[in-house]
């Protein structure tokens, strides 16, 4: 039987796959119980455009208390600056990678806001 991290990892390995054919930029999303993290990917998958998280220095000290890069909030602010940086490294439309993470709560909320900031997916 496979574990809840095998899983959601197996799910991320078919989402990645089926990016790949499209040969799209993508929108990858990590999120652990005290940060979120976001990346946009080159469509061949070899560099990084831009990236964003609740681990930076300036976001932590926007966000507050320390431990506060684990809520919808933080979220909201991780997707407006993720879109702000790809849209500056000339990135207008993404495919969204949830990395196997549902499409619910934080991860729904940085789409969300990376779409309000005028990023495509």
């Amino acid at each position: 039987m496979l574990s809840k991290k095998q899983q959601r990892l197996r799910r991320s390995r078919q989402t990645r796959i089926r990016i790949a054919t499209q040969g799209v930029a993508r929108l990858m999303v990590n999120r652990t119980n005290l940060h979120i993290y976001a990346s946009v990917i080159s469509g061949d998958g070899t560099k990084v455009i831009a990236s964003a998280s609740t681990a930076e220095a300036d976001v932590r000290k926007s966000l507050g208390a320390v431990g506060k890069g684990g809520n919808q909030a933080a979220a909201e602010v991780i997707g407006k600056r993720i879109a702000e940086k790809a849209k500056a490294a000339g990135v207008e439309k993404v495919a969204f990678d949830r990395s196997g993470f549902a499409y619910h709560g934080r991860v729904k909320t940085l789409a969300d806001a990376a779409r309000a900031a005028g990023l495509q997916f």
